[in-house]
């Protein structure tokens, strides 16, 4: 993720064997996932988990992973049953049904029947994917995003296509790419982040979004960034398939161009795929060969935040993404994507020109700010977002509304599940005001929603007090410092690892 020297790429951990047999072994050393040379089980767990995956997709990987700049071919036939039936138990089981109408339940009659059918189908070529079901949500700028429902037996088939070309791209992809991937999430993105502008020498931010990036992806140069690795012919025509279903709204089917349908289970893969080749190759070696000072890249799907010590790198790189990004039929937002002074020196250095506090931005749902310690030490202080705030709440008086004829009982059961699942995302170090605030509101539209059942009611504050104490949780910080956990996950880390 930083300048200078590379040892890895890999930002997974595992337990190092003990020094004394006798003694239990605490230090932690780099590991790529699945013990090299380690022979595996062939069943795999319901999750789907690399830790599981069959001998034959283990040697896809260190087919992989020896051989990097070749193509590998003979990949489809470790779509095996035992995969499409694993694939299916790992689907959601009450997603929404695609454009037939099919459900997770529906699916479950005569399940092996149906599984060995469309293996037999998917081997002889027989297969056809179906269209998108079009379904629109409400962002948080009051704007719908548009998302593709695929149909069942479509989602089994990308499931279970994902694990196989999991096995190809984990070895490929760069440690600074954290999006929709095996063992990696939002707050390993997050703690990357808050460490490289609190280690590095960060003074300056780029915070850049791809305008509309799954509606705008070129099928033609998606499939030339897969043939790079993939040889199998039949995955390629496979993946077309899915590219060029179209969507179904309104009852008619409109062609699909261009773009990859959001909500897909194959869409986040390729979106991986399509940025490693555009953006992270090329943003390593800008690294290298153009920056004269240290920089950090952290990218989560279409989200890039990338941190620069001199100015003068930044406005370039700037310049330079803009034409990348062109060269590959993409763009960047207008408004989304910003430079902005930002840093462990950036207060310091504004208030000697006159200027206000550091520009404040956004990754992965909260505001970053720079912040003092009480020591007076440079502090990354992150916050909820407002309009994320505002808009979860907005959900949650809309359902209490629903739910008004349930009793106090099965209405606290639910805000406990809904505040729980708030806080194990948003309880980071820094934003106890947030979730203080957070639950507050909730607490006050629960007592809006039972005052209203009943013009006699008289719940006062001090009943709400004691129902908050039964079923809310309390506001507390439930995240490590980033500094700690990264150092936890990645104890041999380096600037450029």
């Amino acid at each position: 993720m930083m300048n200078g020297p590379q040892k890895s790429d890999s930002c997974i951990v595992a337990k190092k064997p003990p020094n004394k047999p006798g003694r239990l072994g605490a230090e932690t050393v780099e590991r790529r996932q699945g013990a090299e040379g380690n022979t595996v089980k062939p069943s795999m767990c319901r999750t789907l988990c690399r830790g599981s995956m069959s001998q034959g997709l283990d040697r896809v990987r260190e087919a992989a992973k020896a051989r990097k700049k070749e193509r590998l071919t003979a990949l489809l036939h470790h779509v095996t049953v035992d995969l499409l039936r694993e694939a299916y138990l790992w689907l959601k089981r009450g997603a929404a049904p695609g454009v037939d109408g099919v459900t997770w339940q529906d699916y479950e009659q005569d399940l092996e029947v149906k599984i060995v059918d469309l293996h037999a189908r998917l081997h002889r070529g027989a297969y056809r994917a179906q269209p998108s079901r079009r379904k629109y949500i409400a962002k948080a700028d009051g704007r719908e995003r548009p998302l593709g429902i695929a149909a069942l037996e479509d989602k089994i088939v990308q499931r279970a296509l994902v694990e196989v070309l999991n096995a190809i791209y984990e070895e490929d992809f760069l440690g600074f790419s954290y999006g929709f991937r095996p063992g990696r999430g939002q707050h390993d993105a997050l703690d990357a982040l808050a460490v490289g502008i609190g280690r590095m020498k960060v003074s300056w931010i780029i915070d850049a979004d791809v305008a509309g990036f799954f509606d705008t992806v070129d099928h033609d140069w998606l499939v030339r960034f897969l043939e790079h690795r993939i040889g199998d012919r039949r995955v390629i025509r496979l993946i077309r398939k899915w590219l060029k279903a179209g969507v179904m709204e309104d009852a008619e089917i409109k062609p699909t161009e261009v773009g990859t349908p959001q909500g897909a289970v194959i869409s986040p893969l390729l979106a991986n795929i399509y940025l490693h080749y555009v953006f992270d190759l090329w943003a390593t070696r800008w690294r290298k060969h153009q920056a004269r000072g240290q920089v950090i890249f952290v990218r989560y799907a279409d989200d890039i935040v990338v941190g620069f010590q001199h100015e003068a790198d930044a406005k370039r790189f700037m310049v330079d993404l803009r034409q990348r990004m062109e060269e590959f039929s993409l763009s960047l937002h207008p408004v989304k994507t910003r430079l902005i002074e930002f840093g462990r020196f950036a207060a310091e250095r504004r208030s000697r020109r006159g200027l206000g506090k550091p520009e404040t931005f956004n990754f992965l749902g909260f505001t970053h700010i720079c912040g003092r310690s009480l020591r007076g030490a440079f502090l990354l202080l992150r916050k909820t977002r407002g309009d994320r705030m505002r808009v979860k709440l907005r959900e949650i008086k809309e359902e209490l509304r629903r739910r008004w004829h349930d009793s106090i009982a099965q209405q606290g059961q639910w805000l406990t599940q809904v505040v729980r699942g708030y806080f194990n995302y948003h309880a980071v170090p820094t934003n106890a005001k947030c979730l203080g605030a957070f639950r507050h509101h909730v607490l006050n539209l629960w007592r809006c929603a039972l005052k209203r059942r009943s013009q006699r009611d008289r719940t006062t504050w001090t009943d709400m007090d004691r129902l908050a104490a039964a079923f809310l949780p309390p506001a507390r910080i439930l995240h490590p410092w980033p500094d700690v956990r990264f150092a936890a996950n990645h104890p041999r880390w380096e600037p450029g690892a």
